[in-house]
């Protein structure tokens, strides 16, 4: 099992000035303690639930291109970019810039995209159906393959168009870079996962990961999709301490900014519980950096990561 770190905010205090410095600072110490992973939100503004919405926020590709140059070896992305944020032939490119800046080290993660606010507030169309949205990721992702590979690309679609477009230079991974996409539905994303991504997002407790990568499994036999080939990540919340006490005053300290996400307890416990998704089958067990510590990321490093890489 392999670790990385999302970073959900961009929260870092009054002085919004020193957002990508943190930042710069937080990838770097990741790719220097074990972590294969670090993405980014593809948000304007903050999400509900993780910070107050007119906090200072970095656009999510921007600060991964600048990622790219500051950074050797740990994997970019975006967790993830929402279909309707930009024209995909435009992302294709905006991608594989991002691939040559950081040396082949890209994954596009890419999703349907939830947000209505977001979508109203910036003047994009929201479709109010999941399953249209759905639609538009899959057939944006079919377009951008084809712009990472082809010479030139026509492409005529349902809700996208190019006509003889040219993407050069090409990203530096070949064939192309692996696309990840996000989410969990059953009924298309998950197909959309076996006919298109070389790796899936899915959240929930070992149960429903594991559930969810059955039903991942059934769609890649219809797609005659080799299973085995699509990389299993989960993204949760993790905070952690040594023991009981220490775990109970970390909690009173931070509930106080607002409630706490995903889980909260001790390195054995923590231990127990990934060992829980490594059964189910997470190939990649992502932390959210979302209201827990440095010293968090201390102890996965050191005390947890070494039971399970």
């Amino acid at each position: 099992m392999k670790f990385g770190i999302h970073n959900p905010s961009w929260v870092y205090g009054a002085d919004s000035a020193a957002a990508f410095e943190s930042l710069k600072a937080k990838a770097q110490w990741a790719e220097n303690h074990g972590f294969v992973w670090f993405s980014v939100m593809d948000h304007l503004i903050q999400i509900p639930g993780v910070g107050a919405p007119d906090e200072p926020f970095l656009e999510g590709w921007t600060a991964l291109s600048a990622l790219a140059a500051v950074t050797a070896r740990i994997r970019l992305a975006t967790l993830a970019t929402s279909v309707g944020y930009r024209n995909p032939a435009h992302l294709a490119k905006i991608a594989a810039g991002v691939d040559l800046v950081s040396q082949g080290r890209l994954t596009l993660g890419i999703g349907a995209g939830y947000f209505e606010t977001e979508y109203r507030q910036y003047g994009w169309e929201f479709p109010p159906r999941p399953a249209t949205r759905i639609r538009q990721m899959e057939e944006a992702v079919r377009l951008i393959l084809a712009m990472w590979t082809q010479a030139r690309t026509t492409f005529h679609g349902r809700y996208f168009h190019v006509e003889d477009a040219i993407l050069e230079p090409k990203p530096v991974q070949k064939p192309r870079p692996p696309v990840m996409i996000a989410g969990g539905g059953e009924q298309l994303t998950l197909r959309a996962v076996a006919r298109l991504a070389d790796a899936c997002n899915v959240g929930g407790e070992p149960d429903m990961v594991k559930h969810k990568f059955e039903v991942l499994r059934r769609h890649c036999d219809a797609a005659g999709r080799d299973f085995a080939t699509i990389e299993k990540t989960h993204n949760n919340s993790w905070l952690l301490a040594r023991d009981a006490a220490a775990v109970a005053a970390k909690r009173a300290r931070l509930s106080a900014r607002g409630a706490l996400r995903g889980f909260v307890g001790t390195v054995s416990e923590a231990i127990d519980l990934i060992g829980e998704y490594r059964d189910a089958g997470v190939d990649l067990l992502i932390n959210s950096d979302y209201r827990n510590d440095r010293e968090t990321h201390e102890l996965m490093a050191a005390e947890v990561m070494p039971h399970f890489t």
